[in-house]
């Protein structure tokens, strides 16, 4: 089907240089087969200013309810218009202030928790004439007029990726110049043969969204959980094997990313329900917002398996094979285990329990074993108690914000089974028990020099955490976001592995 799109000429007058940028591009896009639809602003018959509390509540002008069934129809909007001022003109300001009405192409929440973005799909391009130096403009000046348009405004009702175009300077430009920018115009339209977006922009929007299913943000914990069992097994034996910490590290690595991918997969009818997502809650959203379909993250999974098969039998065949694989089969059958069938242990309120274990436990003995230790040592298995009960506190809140849609698909977590109060009691209480199995088992295990460290960072923390859960428990407990309380939790956990790692090394 041709693509549908909607061209915006915001200059107030005819005739002008921008009208003539905006007939070559949509000459070149018809060309391109595009469906192509305009609007002048010089044309307009509507009032520019919002007159009400609201624009929703402002009459709409015939001009009004056409532009906005344009813009819903669109799948690809231009707007072509001179830069005054370092941003657009008023007739430009106005329409959009008109048009992008909330109930339209954005809405905000009840619970004043973010807002909807309601023109998701669509994509945009702006085409803009200037007297001040391109150059000048996007570095000196950062391009305020753009930023706004394609960030604050088009960005912020979900019309994304938006790219930009400068022609300028126009008022010195010899006719030549002109004329070499109305034919770049022209093909800038017949670039829409192959779509909206540029071979760039799909593959900067490909890599993001493959970036954003790693989910990164929880990975370096893991990693230093890790590198602190390798430290106290080299503190042990004497000596370290950097090839087999780095092929352990690429295995547990390949692990999580198989975890992370069928999360998504098999969360995603709770995702899908979540509207209290965040950066620590709801999982990546990649399959809810399409920038990744379910077969390509099947094969992602399948490929991050088997990465981790192949990295465990190569590091197998240079340490002790036995206790090496069969610590990485048991971590992950816990590891993937966690939502796919048939074990779904999130799934039967014990999804807490297994991120505490394999994110201490499992990652230190693995550097404990992979550096020559033996896994019968008490050390790691020691070790990794206050760490094990710092992740609970964290794991245990972030299915708050789920609990809704969590409840709505029957996936039990703690919060869902015992209700977001009892989570919250378990959250405090875990953390207390996190900071006084520190106080009694580091400094014997580690250093004593630890104590001092645990007395005057962890233990302090801890009641700070503790006390801002408590004031959260006075207010009423409803679903919604929690990042703060999400990042004073996460930031709990790096003190046990960040303080043992800095003595061990």
């Amino acid at each position: 089907m041709s693509l549908k799109v909607l061209l915006i000429l915001g200059h107030p007058r005819r005739g002008s240089f921008c009208e003539a940028l905006a007939d070559a591009y949509a000459a070149g896009a018809e060309a391109a087969g595009a469906d192509l639809r305009r609007l002048s602003l010089a044309d307009r018959g509507f009032e520019p200013d919002v007159l009400e509390l609201s624009p929703r509540d402002q009459e709409r002008e015939p001009a009004i309810a056409e532009a906005m069934d344009l813009v819903a129809w669109a799948e690809h909007l231009v707007f072509v218009f001179p830069t005054w001022w370092g941003t657009m003109p008023a007739c430009l300001k106005g329409f959009l202030d008109r048009v992008l009405m909330p109930g339209f192409a954005f809405e905000g929440r009840d619970d004043g928790e973010g807002w909807d973005k309601l023109l998701i799909g669509k994509s945009a391009h702006l085409l803009t004439t200037m007297d001040t130096p391109p150059f000048v403009y996007r570095h000196i000046y950062r391009a305020p007029g753009l930023n706004a348009l394609s960030r604050a405004t088009l960005g912020f009702c979900g019309v994304t990726p938006v790219r930009s175009t400068i022609f300028g300077p126009v008022k010195p430009a010899s006719a030549s110049q002109r004329a070499g920018w109305i034919d770049d115009a022209h093909r800038e339209g017949l670039c829409l043969r192959e779509g909206a977006l540029t071979p760039g922009q799909r593959v900067r929007g490909t890599l993001a969204a493959w970036f954003r299913s790693f989910r990164l943000q929880f990975h370096p914990m893991a990693w230093a959980a890790y590198a602190m069992g390798a430290a106290g097994a080299a503190q042990a034996t004497g000596k370290v094997s950097w090839l087999a910490f780095w092929l352990g590290l690429a295995c547990l690595f390949s692990l999580e990313l198989a975890t992370v991918f069928t999360n998504d997969r098999f969360d995603f009818e709770s995702d899908l329900r979540n509207r209290h997502h965040g950066p620590f809650t709801g999982g990546s959203r990649v399959l809810v917002d399409g920038s990744i379909d379910l077969a390509n993250l099947h094969v992602a999974a399948l490929i991050a398996l088997g990465a981790f098969a192949a990295t465990g039998l190569t590091l197998a065949t240079i340490v002790s094979p036995l206790p090496s694989l069969v610590i990485l089969a048991a971590l992950g059958v816990l590891a993937i285990g966690y939502t796919v069938p048939p074990l779904k242990l999130c799934w039967r309120g014990l999804g807490e329990i297994d991120v505490g274990v394999t994110h201490s436990l499992g990652v230190i003995l693995c550097g404990y074993a992979f550096q020559g230790g033996a896994w019968t040592n008490p050390w790691p298995w020691l070790v990794a108690v206050p760490l094990f009960f710092a992740i609970l506190p964290a794991i245990t809140l972030s299915g708050i914000p789920d609990y809704s849609a969590d409840r709505a698909v029957g996936k039990g977590t703690i919060a869902v089974r015992l209700g977001p109060r009892i989570a919250v009691r378990l959250a405090q209480a875990t953390t207390a028990v996190a900071a006084v199995t520190a106080v009694a088992l580091l400094p014997r295990l580690i250093s004593a020099s630890l104590l001092e460290a645990i007395l005057l960072l962890i233990v302090p923390y801890a009641i700070v955490q503790i006390l801002l859960l408590e004031r959260y428990l006075q207010r009423r407990l409803e679903p919604r976001r929690i990042d703060g309380l999400m990042a004073l939790a996460l930031t709990y956990i790096v003190f046990f592995v960040a303080i043992p790692l800095w003595v061990l090394v």
